[in-house]
């Protein structure tokens, strides 16, 4: 093994080298145009759904008879995170949350013992409750989102056409679901008159009794007749509104038709549920989602392929508008990437032709396609897309796949300038410099581990950081020790004996770079000092870097949240998402504008905060035109809420990245009693109003519901032979409306609806005069047996694990970051924890807690990267003292992080966190070169301290050109959003590091090993 060499065994086989060379470039070449294509990257939502129903019910009754013991089932979920859940009249909703370290191909199997769990106790459950039902699919994206629009169209009419465009679309091999969103269902209404109904004596449970009977699916029996069997069909069940009106009514020995005491007609569910309205217009969405491993580019071709052929299909007025378009946002998305990438490939390529020279530049030029194509084949190889986090890999990755190819080209440059013929000067760099280059290239992916090992999602979301720059660093080393020799080998010429130098390295910039390294290591205590005084500064100075947890996104859509207070209904919050909408009307920054009003927007793009069920709820996407429309459109909403729209409370902001956090900066107020809950939660709003960076501060809850109380007398009730529940039940299908039967037509199933005619829908005042039938068959007024007055009760009731719960919420000042806002705000808010009563604590939410979760994630691998770290150090150094001396350079990269966020005001966070994290395998890469090299001159014969001075004038280049390269390689990244602060943080930390390796290591290990000068000759 001692004679093995890579780079001689590749320069024997040229023909070989060349073939593979070729190979592996147009392997990456094809495999680059089949790596899928998507905004983000996937990653499990750790998250269910359990909900149920139970109309009548108030939020107390739902929460105590219902959910309790749902939650009670709940708690039995393996890796359980929490159970948050709200109760409100007649529902309730559980989020199930499983831990961040959830292995991914568990979740499935947890979601089913969810179901079987919790279908155990259905029975327990009290009569009339609807479900559970439950929704594990609550992370599906649907990137794609269609509106069906027509003037002159009815509802109906549009989800057939819909419908007929959903089987199509579903036929494309890529989908694997399309949702149809703002189906308003066709009713059969059955409008009662009270009048008619005291005057006849009908009871209006009668009606229902009959319909159902009349429209009955039973079996009708069989004759076999010889070799045939014969069904009997009996005719008679309701085909047509006309057969609803001629139902039969027998009462009191004459028989009506239903026509005579009610007006039946056909018409929509009223009140709605759930509306879609394209720019103003009510209509239909279709909302596509890709099946797992799908290329949203390809998928959005033959969608674009699909639509077009469904909308020459369609009939005049009848349009189709792409509200929501993935495909194109990826498509741009790739595009700016593959310019930075080509930005920075430029870079590089500069700093090798100016630093190296044309010839070695070639060299390192070449490389780069190689090493890019080799690394598309292990991302192929290991399914890794192309989206938001691995491409942004692939520009930091650039930045350091060039280290090994120009450090084997400086040497053999070098090596030709002394004399070397081309095969030994090649192979030259594989015996001095391949294993501490190895050494070096393992300890910076190693420096990743935390971001690829991190059990959390945010670790999920960026794992591709630590897979494409691992693949791309372990390929960079093989690259410049098999295929970099063999093109150095053919590129760079020989010299002749008279044409070298005797030493290359006592050119002027060398010699005034000696005297520089001998006053250091003259003044080495100084200048270790000097240097820690600095470090020390740099983590004082840390605090007062801006933290985020994920930046805003760059999308252009902005989404407006409609909150009306608890008990509003339906109409309500439509009038006021139209007059949004209206106020919106010809506004130049905006492109079109959707409205969801009963429930928020599908899961568009994968960190959307999803808004569930709630007749007080409107969400507006508004696609502006460009950024600066964005923002500009975001500073009038927010002064028309304040201003014109008193009545909601209203909501605009930019879209997120990362794991979807909602309100970035959030408390909880936890306890046993809810009043107690309540008031204290209004005291942490006071808290929190008070800071001057909070905007929008409120609570989950949106206050008490107005509710009529139905006092029933129960004497007068029971000597008439009326009960409570007959109350109830004639209340509800006179207001409410009942569903009696269903008349089916095609494949729809139509409710058939009872309900009091609307003309005689009484106000609060007249509600006392409604007709209760009696066991006689007579009518009495509601006020004859029971008392209506106006009361209040709990429009929703929040839990966590079981426990009363109140969320306190707000948004941030533009500018600012919100864990340094939560962190203004968390000291008052622990002065006032000290005052609770036992068994009430105040739990940190939002930005802050999340970014707290991710980073205990990495810091749980941390340990793990360290003894990568310590173990490749050992294995190269093997000695204790140097492997320390390397660690402590490790940290040096935080005097440049801390320096540049503070001048260019970049926020810390999560990603940033990451790229600090991988800055110290940069660093020591470079420290283990320096010293495996100042350890080899000594074994050589050198004086240590002409050995730490000579190996530092001959790492110097190699180094700097290494850190240069990464450093201007990330200058495309400082522009993008996302990537921007981490850029900085690498720039910064690697400049600085590169220049204290140079200075502060040598005088650190004249220190550590008590080098002493060597005496004048």
């Amino acid at each position: 093994m001692k004679n093995f060499n890579l780079s001689a065994i590749a320069l024997r086989n040229k023909t070989l080298v060349l073939y593979f060379m070729l190979v592996f470039m147009l392997a990456g070449a094809i495999t680059f145009g089949k790596l899928g294509q998507k905004e983000d990257p996937e990653f499990t939502f750790r998250l269910m759904i359990v909900r149920a129903i139970w109309p009548g019910a108030t939020a107390d009754e739902m929460q105590n008879q219902v959910l309790d013991k749902i939650e009670r089932k709940l708690q039995e979920t393996p890796y359980l995170k929490s159970v948050r859940s709200f109760a409100k009249p007649g529902e309730s909703l559980s989020f199930i949350e499983v831990r961040g370290d959830t292995p991914p191909k568990e979740v499935a199997d947890i979601w089913y013992k969810v179901r079987r769990n919790v279908g155990d106790i259905r029975h327990t459950l009290p009569e009339g409750v609807q479900g559970p039902f439950f929704n594990d699919e609550f992370g599906d994206t649907f990137g794609s989102i269609y509106a069906f629009t027509g003037k002159g169209y009815s509802m109906e009419e549009l989800r057939k056409y819909a419908d007929r465009s959903r089987q199509e679309i579903l036929g494309i091999p890529a989908v694997k679901k399309v949702e149809m969103i703002g189906i308003q269902p066709e009713t059969i209404y059955v409008d009662l008159s009270s009048s008619k109904l005291a005057t006849l004596g009908i009871d209006p449970q009668l009606v229902a009794s009959v319909l159902t009977r009349q429209n009955g699916v039973q079996p009708a029996g069989f004759i076999e007749e010889g070799m045939d069997r014969l069904n009997l069909r009996v005719s008679g069940s309701l085909t047509s509104v006309d057969s609803v009106a001629n139902t039969p009514l027998t009462v009191a020995g004459r028989t009506l038709r239903l026509g005579d005491i009610a007006t039946v007609h056909r018409g929509y569910q009223n009140p709605k549920t759930y509306e879609f309205q394209y720019q103003g217009q009510p209509g239909i969405a279709l909302a596509v989602a890709m099946a797992k491993g799908g290329d949203v580019i390809k998928l959005g071709e033959s969608l674009q392929q699909t639509l077009a052929h469904i909308s020459q299909q369609l009939p005049l007025g009848v349009e189709v508008h792409q509200v929501s378009n993935q495909p194109l946002v990826v498509q741009n998305a790739v595009h700016e990437f593959m310019k930075s990438l080509g930005e920075a490939v430029a870079i590089v390529l500069v700093v090798s032709f100016v630093a190296l020279g044309l010839r070695e530049g070639i060299v390192v030029a070449l490389s780069i396609p190689l090493v890019l194509a080799m690394t598309f084949v292990g991302m192929y190889i290991f399914d890794i897309d192309l989206q938001r986090i691995s491409l942004g890999a692939l520009i930091i990755a650039l930045g350091l796949l060039v280290d090994d190819a120009i450090i084997a080209v400086e040497m053999m440059a070098a090596k030709l300038e002394q004399g070397y013929d081309r095969i030994t000067a090649a192979t030259f760099a594989y015996t001095a410099t391949a294993f501490p280059m190895l050494t070096g290239t393992l300890i910076t992916v190693a420096g990743f581990l935390p971001v690829g090992l991190a059990k959390s999602a945010a670790g999920e979301y960026t794992f591709s950081i630590f897979a494409v720059v691992g693949i791309a660093l372990v390929i960079s080393w093989i690259v410049a020790v098999i295929f970099t020799p063999y093109l150095g080998y053919k590129l760079l010429p020989e010299r002749k004996a008279n044409d070298h130098h005797a030493d290359v390295y006592q050119k002027p910039f060398y010699r005034r770079f000696r005297v520089l390294l001998a006053w250091c290591l003259t003044h080495r205590k100084t200048v270790i000092s000097i240097t820690l005084l600095i470090f020390v500064a740099s983590i004082m100075g840390f605090k007062y870097v801006p933290k985020q947890f994920f930046p805003s996104s760059n999308r252009l859509e902005l989404m407006v949240d409609l909150w009306l207070p608890e008990g509003s209904s339906q109409t309500a919050t439509e009038q006021q998402a139209r007059l949004l909408q209206e106020h919106l009307k010809n506004n130049p920054h905006i492109e079109n504008v959707t409205a969801y009003i009963g429930q928020g927007s599908p899961r568009f793009y994968l960190p959307l905060n999803q808004e569930l069920f709630s007749a007080n709820y409107a969400q507006l996407m508004i696609m502006t035109k460009s950024l600066e429309d964005r923002e500009a459109l975001l500073a009038q909403l927010n002064e028309l809420f304040e201003k014109r729209m008193p009545a909601v409370r209203g909501r605009a902001i930019r879209l997120e990245n990362g794991p979807p956090v909602g309100y970035p900066v959030q408390f909880r107020i936890n306890g046993p009693d809810e009043n107690k809950v309540r008031r204290i939660a209004y005291q942490i709003a006071s808290i929190m109003r008070a800071n001057p960076n909070t905007r929008h501060v409120n609570l989950d809850i949106n206050g008490q519901a107005k509710i009529l109380n139905i006092k029933v007398d129960q004497d007068k009730a029971r000597a008439l032979g009326v009960s409570t529940a007959g109350v109830s039940q004639t209340l509800n299908m006179m207001l409410a409306g009942e569903t009696l039967s269903h008349y089916r037509e095609g494949d729809q199933s139509i409710d058939i609806v009872a309900r009091l005619d609307k003309q005689e829908s009484p106000d609060t005042a007249r509600l006392a005069d409604l007709p209760i039938s009696t066991a006689s068959g007579k009518t009495v007024p509601l006020s004859q047996i029971a008392s209506v007055t106006l009361g209040y009760e709990e429009g929703t009731i929040w839990r966590r694990n079981r426990i009363p719960e109140i969320s306190v919420r707000a948004d941030i000042a533009d500018g600012l970051q919100a864990p340094d806002v939560s962190d203004q705000i968390e000291p008052k808010l622990r002065e006032l924890e000290k005052t609770l009563p036992a068994g009430y604590k105040i739990d940190l939410g939002g930005s802050k807690e999340s970014s707290g979760e991710s980073q205990d994630s990495i810091a749980a691998v941390m340990p793990l990267m360290l003894f990568a770290v310590v173990t490749l150090l050992m294995l190269q150094l093997r000695s204790f003292s140097r492997m320390f001396l390397v660690l402590l350079t490790a940290p040096l990269g935080l005097i440049g992080v801390t320096l540049v966020l503070l001048v260019f005001q970049q926020p810390f966070g999560f990603v940033a966190n990451l790229g600090v994290i991988a800055l110290a395998g940069m660093i020591m890469r470079n420290s283990v070169i320096l010293v495996d090299q100042i350890e080899h001159d000594i074994h050589e014969g050198m004086a240590p301290w002409t050995a730490i001075i000579e190996s530092t004038v001959r790492r110097f280049r190699p180094i700097m050109l290494t850190a240069l390269a990464a450093i201007l390689a990330m200058i495309p990244l400082t522009h993008s959003i996302f990537w921007g602060p981490m850029a900085y943080a690498i720039m910064g930390g690697l400049l600085v590091a590169t220049i204290l390796t140079l200075l502060f290591l040598p005088a650190l290990y004249a220190v550590w090993f008590r080098v002493k000068p060597v005496p004048a000759v």
